[in-house]
This record gives structure tokens, C-alpha cells and sequence, in this order.
């Protein structure tokens, strides 16, 4: 087969399209023929040797990507032979290999695809979609939301935009750039704008007070100088989510972002980091992280949430990994053999 390959940490250059052996399944594993693999902010930061959430970096040289969606194509000893050739996603966990023609997954962690969803959007549930579930958590979402949303453009903020304007709520959605605005504005977003612009929360104030509204939430995956802003256009009782900080790259802090406790109480404000444990707490089950995946899949089929995908072939994983870096994407970034 054919797969990327990092053989030394460092700049996205070193991300080379090889041919490889082929992977064998092992018990209880199914090998599939991939159609789409998914690539996450983290995945930069692995391929630059930054450790990030993970327990460990991977062992080089490694085949990086850990979401996949395709065809079943062969099955290891002891695996329910009812998965041959079925349409199938998969989170592979903290095991890589998704940048690849052949991926290997355990059988327990598979999905089938919704009829209405093609392999990379498929993709972008399974990943991105979880993590949006997961923080909708978090969240009474209902006709009297008002939603601030940065990043609206991004994987996560186009499918908060879609649910809070399903639930009959308002949003006031940002995006760096034209392009990107517009593309927040036809999702659904009530009022969208450039962050770039420095009157841009002037503008949502104006928005606000001619409606006599005032933010209810702000979904805040961003962290910066603009999700500052944004936390002066909550009213009392809002809630502020914290689910990352990519103004400041991953392993950011969410220091600047917080408010002393007094300042909450004077706002009547509150706010939540929503990763890690209490996502999962929140999400509840005997396997959290598989709930939040059936729920986000079961969103996509019902056409509630419909991802944003951005699409670049195997071949130039190099230049998505630089374009997600440098904020040129939007949706889920994607990689298709």
C-alpha cells in the first residue's frame, strides 16, 4: 500500500508518501480500505514532536492519523464475519496509522456509515462530531439561546452553529476573512463576522441591544483576544465554554481566558472547561466516548448536523497540514487516497 510516513519530527515537509507493507489484522481486528482519514490540530503538533494530550509520542518512523472511514476489506481470526465489506468508521484511539490506503481497527470500535454520509463526512463525525456533542452537552440549548461562536467556520463551530439554529436559538458566528464569513453566514449563523475587523464587537453589541438580547453562551474553542471580547457581549447567567485554546497553538493555556472568581460572581457568569474528564462524566455510559460517537452519527443521520468537510487528496497531507496550521482551512480537514 501506499501511506504518509514521518520518520523525523519537524516542519510539515517531513511528511513523505511512501509505499509501505501492507497491515495485518489481528484478532478481533478488521482491515479497511480507506477512503477518507481525517487530520486533526493535534496531528501538527505530534508531527512536530509536541506530546500534546497523548500518553506517549508515537515511535518513529509512524503512519500519523487516527480517524478513518471505508470499506471493510478483510477480517483477522475471530472477527464476526457480518463486517465484510461493509461501509465502516472508525476513531482508532491513541494507535496512528490512518494515513494510509490500509488502516487496521478493532471490530469493537467500528460504525457503520448513515446512507446519507460519504467516508469523509463520516469522518468528521466521528472526530469532530464527538467533541461537538460533547460540549452540546454542557449546554441548555433551546429557542431563548444566544450563542457566540468563534471559529464558526472550523469543524466544531459549523455544527454549533447548525444545532443552535436547529433549536430555534440565535448566533453571532466569527471567522477570520471574507471567504470564511460568508461561508458562516450561509450555515445558518443570524449575524456573522470577520474577528479581523477591530470593530467587529461593536457591531454584536449593536446587533444585541437592537433585539434586546444579550449572550447567553459563548463556545469558545479559540481562546485569544477575540474570545475576550466575546466575553463581554454574555449577559448574566452565561456560560462560557472553554474547549481549547488555538490562538496560542496546542498546549495553550486558558489562563487569560479566565475570570477571577470574583468577576464571576460580579458578572454572574460561569465558566467551564469541558474536555477531558468532565466531557466524559457528562456523557455518561459504560463507554463515554462511544456514546458521544452514536450520538453525533445518529445527529448526521437525522440531517440535524451536517459537517463542513475540506478535502485534500493522500498525496499533499504535507500541504493540509500546513494550510490547517496556517487558519487556511475550513470544516474538518480531510485527507482521500
Amino acid at each position: 500500500m501506499h501511506a504518509i510516513r514521518l520518520h523525523a519530527f519537524g516542519p510539515a515537509e517531513n511528511l513523505t508518501y511512501e509505499k509501505t507493507d501492507d497491515p495485518e489484522p489481528g484478532p478481533g481486528q478488521v482491515r479497511i480500505a480507506v477512503a477518507a482519514a481525517g487530520v486533526h490540530l493535534l496531528d501538527t503538533a505530534v508531527r512536530q514532536g509536541i506530546q500534546g494530550p497523548l500518553p506517549r509520542l508515537p515511535d518513529l518512523p509512524t503512519i500519523p492519523g487516527r480517524e478513518v472511514a471505508g470499506t471493510v476489506e478483510s477480517l483477522g481470526p475471530g472477527t464476526d464475519p457480518s463486517w465484510l465489506g461493509k461501509q465502516v468508521v472508525v476513531h482508532l484511539g491513541f494507535t496512528p496509522g490512518g494515513y494510509a490506503e490500509l488502516a487496521v481497527a478493532d471490530a469493537a470500535r467500528l460504525h457503520e456509515i448513515p446512507a446519507n454520509l460519504d467516508a469523509a463526512q463520516a469522518v468528521a463525525m466521528i472526530g469532530t462530531g464527538r467533541t461537538t456533542v460533547g460540549i452540546l452537552n454542557f449546554a441548555e440549548v433551546t429557542p431563548d439561546t444566544v450563542a457566540i461562536v468563534p471559529a464558526a467556520a472550523g469543524g466544531i463551530g459549523t455544527l454549533v452553529v447548525q444545532y443552535v439554529k436547529h433549536a430555534g436559538g440565535t448566533v453571532i458566528g466569527l471567522a477570520g476573512g471574507p471567504e470564511k464569513t460568508a461561508q458562516v453566514a450561509r450555515n445558518g449563523a443570524d449575524l456573522a463576522l470577520d474577528y479581523k475587523d477591530p470593530g467587529w464587537a461593536d457591531t454584536a453589541r449593536e446587533f444585541l441591544d437592537a433585539r434586546g438580547l444579550r449572550g447567553t453562551v459563548l463556545f469558545d474553542g479559540v481562546g485569544g483576544p477575540a474570545a475576550r471580547a466575546a466575553l463581554d457581549l454574555l449577559g448574566p447567567g452565561g456560560q462560557h465554554l472553554i474547549f481549547g485554546w488555538s490562538a496560542d497553538g496546542i498546549g495553550g493555556d486558558p489562563g487569560p481566558q479566565l475570570l477571577d472568581e470574583a468577576e464571576r460572581t460580579r458578572r454572574g457568569l460561569t465558566q467551564v472547561e469541558v474536555l477531558g474528564p468532565p466531557m466524559m462524566r457528562r456523557a455518561g455510559g459504560d463507554n463515554p466516548i462511544r456514546t458521544l460517537e452514536l450520538a453525533a452519527l445518529d445527529l448526521a443521520a437525522r440531517s440535524v448536523l451536517r459537517p463542513a468537510v475540506h478535502r485534500f487528496p493522500l498525496t499533499e497531507a504535507a500541504t493540509a497540514h500546513h494550510t490547517l496550521e496556517t487558519r487556511g482551512t475550513t470544516g474538518k480537514v480531510v485527507l482521500e487516497p
